[in-house]
C-alpha cells in the first residue's frame, strides 16, 4: 500500500464521500422524487434511483453493470498492489476510477439500483451522483497522464 499511496487515499476516501452523501439523501429525503432547491431551478438535490448505468443508459443492466464494476474494481486493486508505483495523475486517475466504480458497484450489489441525486436542472443534465464524478475525474487524469511532462521532454 505504501508504494500507491495516493491511489489508495482517493480510492478509499472516494468510496466512503460517496457512500456517505447517498445515505444522507435517502436519510433525509426519503422518497424517491423528493427535492431539495439549493439553487431554485438551477441546481437540487433530487433522490432518484437508476437501474443502468451513467445518464440511465442500459436501464435495467443492472445485473451485468454489478458485475461490470466489480471486475473494474478487482483489476484496478489488482493493479495497486502488483503494478509498478504510478506517477501522481495516474493514481489519481486509477484512483478516482476505483472510489467511483466501487461505490456504484456498491449499490448494485446491495440494493440492485443505484442512488442519484445531482440534479443541474438549468442545462436540464440527467442526475448524477459523486461515484460518476469520481469516474469522470479519473478518466481527465488518466487522459492528462498521458501526455508528457516538461521534465520529460528534456531528457529526449
Amino acid at each position: 500500500m505504501k508504494k500507491n499511496r495516493l491511489f489508495w487515499i482517493i480510492g478509499i476516501l472516494g468510496l466512503l464521500f460517496d457512500q456517505v452523501t447517498k445515505y444522507w439523501i435517502v436519510q433525509n429525503l426519503h422518497e424517491i422524487g423528493n427535492t431539495i432547491p439549493l439553487i431554485s431551478d438551477i441546481f437540487h438535490l433530487t433522490y432518484v434511483i437508476n437501474t443502468g448505468a451513467a445518464f440511465s443508459f442500459f436501464t435495467g443492466g443492472v445485473f451485468w453493470l454489478r458485475w461490470l464494476s466489480l471486475i473494474v474494481s478487482l483489476g484496478l486493486i489488482a493493479y495497486g498492489i502488483f503494478g509498478s508505483r504510478m506517477n501522481w495523475t495516474e493514481q489519481l486517475g486509477y484512483g478516482f476510477i476505483l472510489a467511483g466504480a466501487l461505490g456504484n458497484g456498491l449499490d448494485r450489489f446491495l440494493f440492485g439500483y443505484v442512488v442519484d441525486f445531482l440534479d443541474f436542472r438549468y442545462i436540464r443534465f440527467p442526475v448524477f451522483n459523486f461515484a460518476d464524478v469520481f469516474i469522470n475525474l479519473g478518466v481527465f487524469f488518466l487522459i492528462f497522464a498521458i501526455f508528457p511532462s516538461k521534465s520529460t521532454l528534456k531528457k529526449r
